[in-house]
Formats: structure tokens, sequence, C-alpha cells
């Protein structure tokens, strides 16, 4: 393997396996093991795992997120079109992605290990590529945004951030990091502008005034459930969508699968009733990438262990990252906005089809199976 050509490789024995069979990358993407392999593909996406659940406060688990996303699935994957049946357009066709694998993790390091996180995350923006980090406790935000901000520019970044709570909580006496934490780190370091940190869906109770006046104080604008009942989801997503890029030139995207609610995500360490619907969280991603774009995402706190008999948490989070890599499909596509639907799927029988232009030739993610196993 040191001898060879740098560049994306597949790890797929046939051309048709589902998810949790074979080797399991994402989407049964092909597989880059450097820097030098996703600069040599190409790559426009890369999908990243961090399994760490070190500083997590209640239930563990998270550590076997990556894994448990990238095999969630049911559905055929390779080379398999995923037309999305609100939009008509398939992200296989526009982006070019791999699977970039994990970061290195070692058992009681854990300030060695969060400087691992860094660098995995660095490895994949300095590629040029967009990393979609699967996770994982929400610590990780931490790393993440710190590598999109030493590459681009401490400031530059603004942060939309799906999620029961604020996550701004001051670092306990001896802590060196915490799932409660990671957004009061980002901060306090000046990686991330108060004014640039939007935050969606926070309910239960915590905190109290002492974190919300810090919040304000930062002048971070914090959409709490409240806001949503009394206006509707979808106008708040508008709020936080114009509210996004306010003085950012960049924007990181961090889910938080417990802004779902337990009924539809109760694979979490701290679940929290009354959240958003499925539908929300999957139309607002969709929606962030396409109208404003990324330049990184992750999707943490999936605790399989905890998930429901079905992995009906696991299948979410699969399908969020979809929406993430639809939005980013049709933004390149330059489809128009707010909230494009195609016709034939928002308006009812006998509406024509919009019919999407074939993307150029070279865009889009290639395949390569090894035909057997079916006839």
């Amino acid at each position: 393997m040191n001898n060879r050509q740098p560049g994306p490789i597949s790890l797929n024995k046939y051309d048709y396996e589902l998810s949790y069979s074979g080797l399991p990358t994402f989407l049964k993407l092909p597989y880059c093991m450097t820097p030098e392999d996703l600069t040599a593909g190409g790559i426009e996406v890369a999908i990243g795992g961090i399994p760490w659940d070190g500083t997590t406060s209640s239930r563990m688990g998270t550590s076997m997120g990556p894994r448990g996303i990238r095999t969630a699935d049911h559905q055929w994957t390779v080379g398999y079109e995923k037309y999305h049946l609100h939009t008509g357009i398939d992200f296989f066709k526009y982006l070019r992605m791999a699977d970039y694998g994990d970061a290195q993790l070692l058992h009681g390091a854990i300030e060695l290990n969060f400087a691992n996180m860094k660098k995995f995350t660095s490895e994949i923006v300095t590629s040029g590529a967009i990393p979609i980090i699967l996770g994982g406790d929400h610590a990780i935000s931490w790393p993440n945004v710190a590598a999109l901000a030493d590459h681009v520019g401490h400031g530059k970044v603004g942060v939309v951030h799906f999620d029961a709570h604020v996550d701004t909580s001051p670092l306990m006496p001896g802590q060196y990091a915490s799932h409660g934490s990671h957004f009061f780190q980002l901060l306090e370091n000046g990686e991330i502008n108060g004014q640039n940190f939007v935050q969606v869906g926070l309910r239960g109770y915590w905190p109290g005034p002492d974190i919300i006046h810090y919040l304000e104080d930062h002048h971070v604008r914090s959409h709490y459930m409240a806001e949503i009942h009394k206006h509707g989801f979808e106008e708040v997503l508008d709020r936080a969508i114009n509210e996004a890029m306010d003085g950012a030139d960049y924007l990181f995207l961090s889910v938080d699968i417990d802004v779902v609610d337990p009924a539809a995500a109760p694979g979490t360490g701290s679940p929290e009733p009354g959240g958003l619907s499925s539908h929300d969280i999957l139309m607002a991603t969709r929606r962030i990438c396409h109208e404003v774009g990324i330049a990184g995402m992750d999707l943490v706190e999936v605790s399989p262990p905890m998930d429901s008999g079905n992995n009906i948490t696991q299948h979410l989070a699969t399908r969020v990252v979809w929406e993430a890599l639809t939005g980013l499909a049709m933004r390149k596509a330059k489809l128009p906005g707010p909230n494009y639907l195609n016709p034939r799927f928002s308006d009812g029988p006998g509406v024509p089809y919009e019919q999407l232009p074939e993307p150029p030739e070279g865009w889009g993610t290639p395949f390569e199976g090894r035909s057997g196993g079916i006839a």
C-alpha cells in the first residue's frame, strides 16, 4: 500500500451491497486513507468518524455512533441512486464524496485524543473537502470547529447549532473538556464570535439564569422551543438562516440528535422531551446546506446502545447526513431557494416534474464494484 498512487480506494466486493454488509464505509463510498488521497480524488465532501464518549455526563455509548450511523440503513448503496423525493436531485451525481475513516483515539489519553481529533478534521479541511464528522459526544465540536477556524481565520466561522442544550457551561475545576462546554471553549478562545453563533431547539430545565446571561452578554442568537411553539418552526428557521452568516465568512453546522424529540430519537445520552420532529431536522439541514452552504458539519450524541430495537435514531442520523448532501448538491446545481421543492412532489398528481439539468461530465462519485453475487 505504501507504493500505491494516491486516490480513493473502492472497498466494495460486489456491485450490490447493503450498508451493513462488507466493509462499512458511509454509503459504501470509496475510502481515503490520507489527505493526499482526498486531494488526488478531487473529493468535495469527506465523511469522517470520531468514536468518542469520554466527556459525557450521563449515559454512554456515543463511541459506537460512527459505526452505527454508517451501517444503519436498509437500502442498497453501491452505485445506487439517491433520488430525493422532495427535490428531484441525486447527490451521487453532483458531489465527489469519500469516507475518511475515523480519528485515532487512545485509551486514557484525553489531551492527546483531542489533539488527534483536531488533526483529523484539519486534514480534511486543508485538502479542500468539506468535513462531515460523525460522533461521538458533542465535545468533539471543539476540535472540529477549531480546525476550521485555524484554517480560515478566528472569528470568520459562524455556527448553527441544533440542540436541546446550550452547551456553553464553564468547565468544572480540573476538566479538560466536556460535552456541555465545547462552545464555551470556542467562544472564550475567540475561535468563534457570539453574534455568529446561532442555536435552535433549546428546552428543558437547564441552564439557569447565569449561563443564559452569558449567552446574552456574548450576543449569541438562541432560539428556544418556546419561540418555535409560539411562532412555528419554519419562521424560526428563517430567522436562524438569516442570522447564520451575519458577519461570518464560513458556516459550520452542528447537529446534536437530542434536538429531536426522543419519541423519534431515543438513542442518545441526554434525551429531553418536547423537541423537534424528524421532519423538522431533515428539512432544516437540507435548507441550510442549500441556501447558506457549509464549510463543515458534525452530527453527534447518537448512542446505539440506547437506541430502540429497530435503530430508529441511527437511521434518522443517517438521513440527516443524506439531507446535508442533498442540500450541498442543490447548491452546486444552483437550484433556487428558499425551501426549493420539485412541484411534482409538492403540488400533487398531474403536476409535471421540473427536469433538472444533468450535471457536467466529471461531477459525481464514481463507484467501482466487482460484479458478482447477482447473476
